[in-house]
């Protein structure tokens, strides 16, 4: 292993702010410096030559490169180098770019290259183990970096690992409580009559639940997916409601549908639009001109609130990209096109500048506080934008936290702490790419971008667990990473194949969000019309020690799954290699409607179920609901400043 000093990591206004952040915490830390550490795994030794290139490649940055801290000035007594990398058994998103770049520049020797940041923290006194502890979880993001003592250390980013096996529940030996304990200990969110139903399923199925299939079911069936609360029927003051909270939403499209071309049965919907010139390369020629034909204009606003009130940067990033993959994965490939970001959170409570209405009751530990959020949470929706290559124009910010009264002596606390992150999207498409089209079995079905990684576990669920019901590892492990260069790559590839026109190889695309390939790749093959046949080891991996389950329920980003019939499949593969975007044939759709996941390390089927089962007829939601009556006070007007109630409003 070779060891390569770069360029300083973070520019002065960063490691100013990353300074003042820990001195916050840790006031004993006078100065921080920092550069990055490369470390060079080969399968032979390098020559004079190819290791002076290696080091001109490896020299970027604004910086010049330097050596060690101790290279430049003796180190003070009261310092400690620390040294953050990738999770050691992980393939950073860096490391797979640059190991690709030393390749095409003749480095073949070079197996991988990994990048750290070394830091010099300098204090006026030694820090203690727990001070210690408090600079790591300060200097490194935990789902998806280590913190070193040494350099030498490296070598640990090298090793193999194992990959971990599948895990079985015992119902059969141990009954339905079996289901209930994994319920909790994996953070299902699973209601009771939803246990129920998996009981009897598998009962009849003779044979005990994979946790892969568990999960799987917890996933697609989750409030963030299967929007139960909004489809289910309600009882409100005794009287049964005629429409669903869906049913009335649905019903302004319902009563105007001109102009709509697809609404609430896709990732995004399409309206009709003007007659223009759209200006693309000609697919034959490679020539860029326009290409008169009709416009269709697609648009998509979500939510990713859990995640944005766990951890507001990351949560609100990854809201954007997956908003951004939702117009893209529209019909069979769109172009999004501009976008908007916007937060509700409770009262800011500036420091030095709290406003009279703002009374501080507290938060949750585990969550951001407002002032955080807004903060962390528009920079993140506005770097993920920018770095796809997106116009972020608009957006809206909103606070409001206010104790209510509801009489006979009783109030509640209403605000935003488990905030709004709204992100949304306008786009376009060509009129034949609107629907989906039809998926014959046989056809070979693919994950487009990046590989799995252990992060984003279980989001569909943690999200749609009621409030206090979930801890705090299980919500930091549901919030995903953004890496919006690789969203780039996959646009890419889905912008040459709707160029295409009739030729467009896609015959069925959706992107990958909330319960990972365990969500997409199942509801790729149900609205198909089809079931699936996949082979677990053939989905690409960041990290070889995951688990069946880890592999097939993370939220990695920046995913798509398409459909591609066979004799689409070389002009599909011609177009990634172009893009240099990774995909991977992971299966195949059948005429059964039947989905199997074997894995060939283990020899075992992590999933073999039939589609009913996972999309079948879990128990409707009801909800009951009485109205409260309210006494409203008259409003107290005496010795109120005019101008004073003016600037509070």
């Amino acid at each position: 292993m070779l060891l390569m000093y770069g360029a300083a990591a973070l520019s002065a206004f960063k490691k100013n702010r990353l300074l003042a952040d820990l001195q916050q915490t840790l006031p004993a830390i006078i100065a921080i410096d920092d550069r990055y550490l490369h470390f060079v795994d080969t399968s032979e030794a390098l020559s004079e030559q190819e290791i002076t290139r290696l080091q001109a490649l490896l020299e970027y940055g604004p910086g010049e490169a330097t050596g060690p801290f101790a290279a430049d000035r003796e180190v003070a007594t009261e310092s400690k180098i620390r040294l953050v990398v990738p999770r050691p058994g992980t393939w950073s998103p860096w490391s797979s770019k640059a190991t690709d770049i030393l390749h095409n520049c003749g480095l073949t020797q070079v197996r991988r290259v990994e990048r750290g940041i070394t830091y010099e923290v300098i204090c006026s006194r030694q820090l203690s183990i727990t001070e210690l502890l408090l600079l790591d979880s300060q200097l490194h993001d935990r789902m998806t970096q280590a913190v070193f003592d040494q350099p030498e250390q490296g070598a640990l980013l090298f090793q193999d690992a194992q990959p971990q096996p599948l895990e079985l529940v015992d119902i059969l030996g141990v009954g339905k409580a079996a289901l209930v304990d994994a319920n909790q200990q994996m953070g299902l969110a699973l209601a009771p009559d939803e246990i129920d139903y998996l009981y009897d399923s598998f009962m009849q199925l003779r044979r005990n639940p994979s946790d892969v299939e568990l999960m799987m079911f917890a996933q697609a069936n989750s409030e963030h997916c299967r929007h139960k609360i909004f489809n289910a029927s309600w009882t409100v003051d005794g009287e049964p409601q005629e429409h669903s909270l869906f049913a009335m939403i649905r019903n302004t499209h319902r009563l105007a549908p001109e102009g709509v071309l697809s609404a609430y049965a896709d990732n995004a919907a399409v309206m009709s639009g003007p007659l223009a010139g759209r200006f693309f390369p000609d697919p034959h020629s490679n020539e860029y001109r326009f290409h008169k034909e009709e416009i269709p204009i697609l648009m998509k606003v979500e939510t990713h609130n859990h995640p944005t009130a766990i951890a507001p940067f990351p949560g609100a990033a990854t809201g954007s990209g997956g908003e951004i993959r939702d117009e893209g994965a529209t019909g069979r490939g769109a172009k999004p096109k501009a976008g908007l970001t916007g937060f509700s959170v409770s009262n800011l409570r500036l420091p030095g500048r709290e406003q009279p209405w703002e009374e501080d009751f507290g938060k949750p530990a585990h969550i951001a506080s407002a002032l955080d959020i807004m903060i962390e949470g528009p920079l993140g929706g506005a770097a993920f934008n920018n770095e796809f290559g997106r116009p972020n124009l608009c957006g809206y910010f909103r606070t409001f936290e206010e104790q209510v009264e509801l009489g006979n002596g009783w109030s509640e606390v209403r605000g935003y702490h488990k905030p709004i992150m709204i992100a949304g999207g306008y786009g376009n498409i060509r009129p034949q790419h609107v629907q989906k089209g039809q998926v014959e079995a046989g056809a070979r079905l693919i994950v487009l971008g990046g590989p799995a990684m252990l992060i984003g576990l279980g989001g569909g669920a943690a999200s749609s667990m009621a409030a206090g019901a979930s801890n705090e590892q299980l919500d930091f492990a549901s919030v995903q990473r953004d890496n919006p260069e690789m969203e780039r790559r996959c646009q890419e590839v889905i912008d040459r194949c709707w160029q295409l026109g009739d030729a467009n190889p896609i015959r069925f695309i959706h992107d990958v969000g909330a319960g990972g390939l365990s969500n997409a790749l199942p509801e790729l093959v149900k609205d198909a019309g089809r079931g699936g046949h996949f082979q677990l080891r053939m989905i690409p991996s960041a990290e070889a020690q995951l688990s069946p389950l880890e592999i097939w329920c993370n939220e990695a980003q920046e995913r798509y799954v398409l459909a591609v019939d066979n004799s689409d499949l070389a002009a599909f593969e011609a177009i990634c290699s172009r893009e240099r975007c990774p995909y991977a044939v992971v299966g195949e759709a059948t005429g059964e409607q039947w989905i199997r996941l074997q894995d060939a390390h283990f020899g075992n089927s992590p999933i073999d179920l039939p589609m009913n089962v996972l999309f079948g007829k879990p128990p409707k939601m009801h909800r009951q609901a009485m109205s409260i009556p309210r006494g409203f006070r008259n409003p107290q007007l005496e010795g109120i400043e005019p101008g004073e109630a003016l600037s509070r409003v």
